[in-house]
């Protein structure tokens, strides 16, 4: 990306306007990718938001979200699509910063055009597959309530889902720093991206158990039906929160899963150069804390409750920050927490 201070600072504007709180995190990244991360989460989120227009009946947000998906697939971007993107969803958006990225989506995709030809390949590779996971839930899940609910058949449609909206972000990741850390010179991309998919989709299938419940009462179960009828269920018993006792084994096959794939992320992790501290904070933070999450779910009376957020404390959050801070990320005194948390979950 252009090195420009007025680029630079004209991005990170955005990125305050629309989340302060990734904008944090964002400096925990090493220098030489923030830009790229920033950017790339500023269209991931658009598109996000187009989606999720739920003013807009589905093929209208279907056709908008190809129509931005687009714009990374030819050398030209269509501007005028882009203001026809704008006038039919800014109206409608109830978050005023979702209505902020609409209105400077032209900036975005301007900075867009001054990155490197490699960094606009990569997100074009990630703006490619990314959005098919928000495709496939307009097309997969017809409503917008539980009197519509519908659910995933089988476990290897759940690990595509996981793949298109987080594994495919992990795979981006290690693209991006290999391509520019030169610590990172000696991994194998193509090793080390199909480990980074394995860690993406560990966060995900962590969110999918913890909103099992809210996302039930919008119309949407993650939980495959192959699954379901192993237990003699059907994805409407979920509703009903006394079936709690019979879903937990389901529960703990998924908390299973989603624990193979964090543990890989951790192989990851601490792969990377004991010189790449920011990069080991960015990974140790969310596998620590979907860990701490996990616990939670696994323990949780009220899961099937949508009105109960499992959330691990913020106390939690600031122990986790800290030790793997105040340690520069060391490996032995962080993998002795994994290591905890995982024999909490088993």
């Amino acid at each position: 990306m252009s090195t420009d201070p007025v680029t630079h600072e004209l991005l990170h504007d955005i990125l305050k306007q629309v989340s302060r709180s990734f904008y944090l995190t964002l400096n925990v990244l090493p220098v030489g990718v923030r830009d790229q991360m920033g950017l790339s989460y500023l269209f991931a989120r658009a598109a996000d938001t187009i989606a999720d227009t739920d003013l807009l009946d589905r093929p209208q947000r279907l056709r908008y979200l190809n129509q931005f998906s687009s714009q990374f697939a030819h050398a030209e971007i269509d501007w005028k699509a882009i203001q026809e993107i704008q006038a039919a969803l800014v109206p409608h958006q109830k978050d005023s910063a979702e209505s902020i990225l609409l209105q400077r989506l032209a900036d975005c995709l301007k900075l867009y055009e001054k990155c490197s030809a490699g960094d606009r390949e990569r997100i074009q590779w990630l703006m490619k597959v990314l959005p098919e996971g928000m495709k496939m839930d307009l097309t997969r899940f017809p409503g917008e309530s539980s009197g519509q609910l519908a659910a995933l058949s089988t476990l290897d449609e759940l690990d595509q889902y996981t793949y298109y909206v987080a594994g495919c972000v992990g795979e981006f990741w290690t693209r991006m720093v290999c391509a520019h850390r030169p610590a990172m010179a000696r991994w194998n991309v193509t090793e080390m991206s199909a480990i980074g998919v394995r860690f993406g989709k560990g966060l995900q299938l962590t969110n999918i158990v913890k909103d099992v419940a809210r996302d039930l009462h919008n119309g949407r179960c993650y939980v495959p039906e192959s699954l379901l009828a192993e237990a003699g269920l059907k994805p409407a018993d979920l509703l009903v929160e006394g079936n709690l006792p019979k879903f937990r084994p389901i529960l703990n096959q998924l908390i299973g899963l989603a624990m193979e794939h964090l543990d890989q992320g951790w192989i990851y992790t601490i792969s990377l150069p004991v010189s790449e501290i920011r990069q080991r904070l960015a990974c140790m933070w969310p596998i620590l804390l979907a860990g701490e999450t996990l616990k939670r779910v696994a323990v949780s009376s009220d899961l099937l409750n949508p009105a109960v957020n499992v959330k691990v404390p913020r106390s939690v959050v600031y122990r986790v920050m800290a030790l793997t801070t105040l340690t520069c990320a060391n490996s032995y005194v962080a993998t002795s927490y994994w290591d905890h948390l995982r024999n909490q979950v088993a």
